[in-house]
C-alpha cells in the first residue's frame, strides 16, 4: 500500500523537484505537529497567512457557526450574504474614508487581476508601472507585473504596456505620466527580501500619482494586518492608496483576497459592460466569517502593537558574525547571509531541529522571519537559539 507521501508525489501537482515533504497532523498556536507529535515552530506563518497562529478558537467557532447556516449560495455580488456584508463593513471601518468598497476574491493574485482591470477601466489608460523585484502573484496578469524575468520568461507573451521602475528610487518617478493608468507597488517588498522604502519616497510616489491622475495600487497581501507593527503598512508612510490589495492573513487561515477602492471607482465594474469583474467563489461565506473573526481578534488584542517590540528581540538574539544584515519592519524580517548555498543549509538544519523557515524568491541568500503575531518572547528566544546553532554548525564546517 502506498504511503501518503508517495500518493502526494504521484497525484498532487508539484511546484519543484524538491518539496519539503513534511507531513503534519495538527497545528496549534505557533506550532505544527508531525505524526510522531514532534512540534515545529512555524516561523513563516504559512507565508504570511496565520498571523493569529493556528487553531484560534474564535476563528474556528465562527467557521463552524457559518457552516451550519450555509456555504456557497450564488456567484459573488448577487445575494446579500451576512458574512460578506459584515466583513466588508468591519474592514472599511478601520480603513481611510476613500477605501469604502470591498470586492472579495479567492486569493491575492485574483485581487491583483481585479485591481489592474479596475485601474484601466477607471482611467481609460493602458500603461501599468510596477517595480523591479516585485512579486504580485502567478496568474497571467499578476505575473506580468512581477519584476523578475526568471520567473516569467517561460510564459510570454504576457500583458502589454507594463513598465518597471526601481523600488525606493525617487528619480524613477518621472516615468509616471498622464498615460499611466496605475502604479502597483508592494508597500513593503516581500519576495525581494523584505525591503522597506523611505517615507520620503512613498510620499513622493503618492504625490506624483496624484498630479498625473495615476491610481496608486498598494499591494499589502503580505504586509497587512499588523505584520509591520501597524494595522496596515501604509500607515507608516502617512499616505493612502487609491486601491488596496489584501489576502493571506485576511481570511484567518481561510482562502480569501480583496481589492478595495472608493464606491465611485468600483461602480465602473457595473456597466459598459455589466459584470465587469465576476467570481464564483470570491468572498465565500465561510472564509468571510473566518476573516471577520480574525480581524476582531486582532483588534481586541491589539497584537499589531507588539510587533515592533518582538522585532527588537529577534534582532537582539540574532547577532552572529555570519549574518550580513537583518532587514524589515515588525515581524516581517529577512536575515541575509553571504550566499544561497549557506542560507539553504541553515534553513534545512533549522527544519531538522524544529524551526520552519525558508528563503525568498528574488533574494535567495536571505532567510524569512514572519512568525504568527502571537509568538512570545520566550518562543522567539527558543527559535533564535535553533537558528544560531544552525549558523554555527554550517559556518564552522566551511
Amino acid at each position: 500500500m502506498l504511503t501518503l507521501r508517495q500518493l502526494f508525489l504521484n497525484h498532487n501537482a508539484q511546484t519543484t523537484g524538491f518539496p519539503l515533504l513534511l507531513e503534519f497532523e495538527r497545528a496549534q498556536g505557533i506550532y505544527l505537529y508531525d505524526k510522531a507529535g514532534t512540534p515545529f515552530i512555524d516561523l513563516i506563518s504559512g507565508i504570511g497567512v496565520s498571523n493569529l497562529g493556528h487553531g484560534n478558537p474564535q476563528i474556528i467557532n465562527a467557521i463552524k457557526q457559518q457552516v451550519d447556516k450555509y456555504m456557497h449560495l450564488m456567484v459573488y455580488g448577487e445575494y446579500v450574504q451576512a458574512p460578506q456584508v459584515l466583513f466588508a463593513q468591519k474592514l472599511t471601518q478601520v480603513l481611510p474614508d476613500n477605501l469604502q468598497s470591498v470586492y472579495f476574491t479567492n486569493s491575492g493574485s485574483e485581487a491583483v487581476e481585479g485591481a489592474l482591470k479596475l485601474a484601466k477601466r477607471f482611467t481609460g489608460r493602458q500603461q501599468i508601472i510596477a517595480c523591479k523585484n516585485s512579486y504580485h502573484g502567478s496568474t497571467h496578469g499578476a505575473l506580468s507585473v512581477m519584476g523578475n524575468e526568471e520567473f516569467k520568461q517561460a510564459y510570454r507573451p504576457l500583458l502589454p504596456g507594463i513598465s518597471f521602475i526601481n523600488f525606493n528610487n525617487t528619480a524613477d518617478l518621472q516615468y509616471i505620466t498622464k498615460a499611466t493608468a496605475a502604479v502597483i507597488i508592494e508597500t513593503v517588498q516581500g519576495e525581494a527580501g523584505i525591503r522597506v522604502p523611505d517615507v520620503a519616497y512613498m510620499q513622493a510616489l503618492r504625490e506624483r500619482c496624484t498630479e498625473t491622475g495615476t491610481l496608486l495600487i498598494l499591494d499589502e497581501i503580505q504586509a497587512a494586518f499588523g505584520r509591520t507593527g501597524t494595522l496596515f503598512a501604509f500607515e507608516h508612510f502617512n499616505i493612502v492608496p487609491d486601491i488596496l490589495l489584501l489576502a493571506k492573513a485576511l481570511g484567518g487561515g481561510m482562502p480569501v483576497g480583496a481589492f478595495i477602492a472608493s464606491n465611485y471607482m468600483m461602480d465602473m465594474l457595473k456597466e459598459k459592460p455589466i459584470l465587469g469583474h465576476i467570481t464564483t467563489f470570491g468572498g465565500h461565506p465561510v472564509s468571510c466569517a473566518a476573516g471577520l473573526a480574525a480581524l476582531e481578534v486582532l483588534l481586541i488584542g491589539q497584537l499589531h502593537q507588539q510587533a515592533t517590540q518582538k522585532e527588537q528581540i529577534f534582532k537582539q538574539q540574532l547577532t552572529h558574525p555570519a549574518i550580513k544584515n537583518i532587514r524589515g519592519k515588525g515581524l516581517m524580517l529577512a536575515i541575509e547571509f553571504e550566499s544561497f548555498e549557506l542560507n539553504k543549509k541553515i534553513i534545512d538544519r533549522c527544519i531538522q531541529n524544529g524551526v520552519i523557515t525558508d528563503w525568498f524568491l528574488h533574494c535567495s541568500n536571505s532567510m524569512r522571519i514572519a512568525p504568527p503575531l502571537i509568538i512570545t518572547a520566550e518562543e522567539i528566544i527558543k527559535a533564535c537559539t535553533v537558528i544560531t546553532e544552525a549558523i554555527d554548525f554550517h559556518t564552522h564546517a566551511l
